[in-house]
């Protein structure tokens, strides 16, 4: 199916769950959890039951529109099926997580991290695939001064961000058994990890130099 096709379908059923929702909810809905799944933030009726669907519309169309302003855009053509992939799943994560607010505010009783946990594993994943596929451009990937000065760095430090987006897809998923400490399995390895990337691309640039 079309990816367009898919995306604005997600779209349209968001803002149609919104609207049918809006006598299902309390007038100041929960809108933010804590890493121990409680909640921590509340917001009006409107800006719960909507700005979500307006945040995906959003979201959605930018990242439709990059592969058409990238000046590198040849490029992104190469791993297209890839990006596509992830534009979806991107927009199926983001009303997931709509779709269990929703849940929450009328009733419904889970834990909010052990539910999220598994959606951001394959957010995760699919990112890793998308880093592995990824050529040179201005707007997708690893993008630090070094990767975008040479395609040699840019594929050594997406191969290896690939690998690593992986582990951290994993570690995400060995979350669901430690709730409490989730937080920790998430955003511990996915910041170290970051900041190892952009050493190692800076790295491999002084290499070639030489």
């Amino acid at each position: 199916m079309n990816k367009k096709i898919i995306i604005f379908s997600v779209i349209i059923i968001a803002f149609l769950m919104g609207i049918f929702s809006y006598p299902l909810v309390p007038d100041r809905m929960a809108s933010h959890w804590n890493e121990q799944g409680l909640v921590n933030g509340y917001v009006s009726k409107g800006v719960g039951l909507f700005f979500f669907p307006i945040l995906i519309l959003i979201i959605s169309l930018f990242l439709l529109l990059i592969p058409k302003i990238d000046p590198l855009k040849k490029n992104i053509e190469k791993f297209q099926e890839e990006y596509d992939l992830f534009v979806v799943w991107f927009t199926v994560f983001f009303f997931y997580i709509y779709a269990l607010t929703l849940l929450w505010n009328m009733g419904a009783t889970f834990s909010m991290t052990l539910v999220l946990m598994p959606a951001f594993a394959a957010l995760f994943y699919f990112m890793a695939i998308l880093l592995e596929k990824a050529k040179r451009n201005y707007f997708i990937g690893i993008r630090t001064p070094w990767t975008l000065a040479s395609d040699e760095v840019w594929n050594k430090t997406h191969k290896l961000g690939a690998k690593l987006f992986k582990i951290v897809a994993l570690f995400t998923l060995i979350s669901v058994f430690f709730t409490q400490f989730s937080f920790y399995f998430v955003f511990i390895p996915l910041i170290v990890f970051s900041l190892y990337l952009v050493f190692y691309s800076y790295s491999e640039f002084k290499r070639e130099e030489k």
